[in-house]
């Protein structure tokens, strides 16, 4: 039977969290093996922005930091749960890439 491996990343990790949630619901109601989630490492993108804008006076810097979370899901594909996984309202800020694997 082949394998779906699901890898969700996104920078709300309420939101990574619940389509999880949602995701292991399908594995429960079809009876589907279900490995993971497996947290990879957050990527932190940093942004140095220099707060006077003229470059007279103090040099004093703001850093805005965005972080983007990551998960990976292994699922013993049969049709039903890929059908239902494919049905599961993803919010906009959440990425999702499935590939299939023999």
């Amino acid at each position: 039977m082949p394998t779906a491996r699901i890898k969700l990343y996104g920078t709300n990790l309420e939101k990574l969290n619940t389509v999880i949630d949602q995701i292991k619901n399908i594995s429960k109601t079809t009876k589907t093996k279900l490995a993971g989630p497996i947290s990879l490492p957050t990527k932190n993108l940093v942004v140095p922005v220099r707060k006077s804008p003229q470059g007279e006076g103090k040099a004093s810097w703001e850093r805005y930091e965005m972080r983007i979370h990551k998960r990976l899901i292994d699922l013993n594909a049969d049709e039903r749960a890929l059908h239902l996984l494919l049905r599961v309202p993803i919010p906009h800020d959440i990425n999702l890439e499935i590939q299939l694997i023999e």
